[in-house]
């Protein structure tokens, strides 16, 4: 028998404790994000711009929509004005159109710095060393209108358990060296397949998607 959205989302609730779920809502229909709407979820993390505007408009407005795939700079104006926290900040060029398009809304946009801590060369992300020169350059402190809250990272797709832990602590580590000075909260990592490992390395935000709508 198959369990209902509302009780998937529950047992992942029950698992993580205090950390937070954002539900991934890429290739899900309007009824299906509606039904998790109306189990009293309101965090939705989006893939695709496209995809993100269009739901934003069809959907309920106290939603919390995140943008969790790779950004490009030309898409940043068409999420400004609502986006409540972009988690794929890999470049200051990026960060620095999203500050443009903040002060345009009026709005200060929170976003995340998404870190490259898997093998695969398909993901995107900063280094260590790119994000220790972001975070202590003249340009990125002089911006108002963004405000980042911690780190972002995937691991890399594979069954290897101790390969996910090992670039999950990488990840921890480095936001762990710098929350307190860069007051941070926010650490997302985690999806349907390795959430778990990521809890157990400190994560405090998941984005989980197949393993709601299966």
């Amino acid at each position: 028998m198959l369990h209902s959205i509302c009780e998937n989302i529950k047992q992942i609730e029950q698992e993580i404790g205090n950390i937070q779920l954002v539900v991934v809502s890429k290739y899900r229909s309007l009824d299906e994000l509606q039904e998790v709407y109306n189990c009293g979820h309101r965090s939705f993390g989006e893939n695709r711009i496209q995809e993100l505007v269009q739901k934003e408009k069809e959907l309920p407005k106290n939603i919390k929509w995140h943008a969790i795939g790779h950004l490009q700079r030309n898409k940043v104006k068409y999420i400004a004005p609502f986006i409540h926290l972009i988690h794929s900040i890999d470049s200051l060029k990026l960060l620095q159109v999203v500050n443009n398009e903040a002060i345009k809304n009026n709005r200060v946009i929170n976003f995340l710095f998404q870190i490259h801590i898997a093998e695969e060369d398909s993901k995107f992300g900063l280094t260590p060393i790119e994000l220790d020169e972001i975070i202590h350059s003249d340009e990125f402190l002089a911006m108002k209108n963004v405000r980042c809250l911690g780190l972002m990272g995937m691991a890399t797709f594979t069954d290897n358990t101790e390969q996910v832990k090992a670039e999950f602590s990488l990840l921890s580590n480095l936001f762990n060296q710098n929350k307190t000075a860069q007051q941070w909260s926010t650490l997302s990592m985690g999806m349907s397949g390795d959430y778990k490992l990521a809890q157990e390395c400190g994560s405090t935000m998941i984005r989980v998607g197949s393993k709601i709508f299966q």
